[in-house]
């Protein structure tokens, strides 16, 4: 099994999947400036630019993590980003996130991102488990999760606290062999 070290670029026929770099900030803080995509990721953290430039500025470096920039191809600009994470080589998986910025959501675009990048983890990386969480408040994204080819495995009750709300979040996965069955494509 491979690891990480490889920054892959991915194409499909709507977004093209890169290495993120640290030129890619001006067009992600949208997506760290807006209040409801803090909410929907439940990201309580607040991020200046220069802290951004560094963390994408490193991810190249990092063999244990894929971090990509999401490139819309009719436009040519970066709308999101989509990373595989938390790797355990012993179990052969990573946790899988994705999020965009407000001009890429409600589009179609994740759908391809992620089916791009979960292919990408079982087909050339050759994991065996991509697994995700998504909170309560976010059917949309459960439903683009479902549609990419991840099935609900479970509830983390009450894993977010936002706003004095505790939240629920549904853990989902997909495997490898029902996503070769599915014949899951970018």
């Amino acid at each position: 099994m491979a690891d990480f070290s490889h920054k892959p670029t991915l194409t499909g026929e709507r977004v093209t999947l890169r290495p993120v770099t640290e030129d890619d900030v001006p067009a992600l803080l949208p997506m760290f400036d807006d209040p409801e995509i803090s909410r929907l990721t439940g990201n309580h953290t607040r991020f200046d630019e220069p802290a951004l430039r560094r963390w994408y500025g490193s991810r190249g470096a990092r063999d244990d993590r894929l971090d990509l920039a999401v490139v819309e191809r009719a436009s040519g600009l970066v709308v999101g980003e989509a990373v595989l994470n938390e790797w355990d080589p012993g179990n052969e998986s990573c946790a899988f996130r994705i999020c965009f910025t407000p001009a890429g959501i409600g589009r179609g675009l994740g759908t391809q991102a992620t089916r791009l990048l979960v292919g990408h983890a079982f087909g050339t990386l050759g994991l065996h488990r991509v697994w995700l969480e998504v909170y309560a408040f976010n059917p949309r994204a459960r439903r683009a999760y479902e549609k990419a080819g991840f099935r609900a495995e479970g509830v983390l009750r009450d894993a977010l606290l936002w706003e004095g709300e505790r939240v629920d979040a549904t853990l989902m996965s997909a495997l490898a062999p029902e996503w070769a069955a599915a014949g899951q494509a970018g």
